[in-house]
């Protein structure tokens, strides 16, 4: 079985390299599912893998808290975009919220 999985793998980088990647992410669950089987994991321990990695997908989603009045009303508004030493900020790209990349697993047990 292991080199089924060794096959399957290979399958799956050849099929991403060359672009087919609808196929390759069907191999992929072909690579779960005899993972799961060959770690003999129980149906309840990813349950509980995937409620986590949804919660956590949640939670980046989320946006950030908004700033309170009393700290906004403190710092001024005419200090956005300055320096410390109340300069304007030159080259310095506004950042937004955070994203996450992608999560990857490999079940190892």
């Amino acid at each position: 079985m292991h080199q089924v999985l060794a096959t399957l793998e290979e399958c799956q980088m050849t099929l991403v390299q060359g672009g087919d990647r609808d196929t390759a992410q069907l191999v992929a669950v072909a690579i779960l599912e005899l993972r799961i089987k060959l770690n003999k994991i129980q149906d309840s321990e990813l349950k509980v893998l995937c409620d986590a990695m949804l919660h956590e997908v949640e939670a980046a989603r989320m946006p950030y808290p908004p700033r309170s009045q009393e700290r906004r009303s403190q710092e001024g508004r005419s200090q956005e975009g300055r320096s410390r030493e109340g300069r304007p900020r030159e080259g310095r790209p506004q950042e937004g919220p955070r994203t996450r990349s992608p999560v990857s697993l490999k079940l190892v047990k």
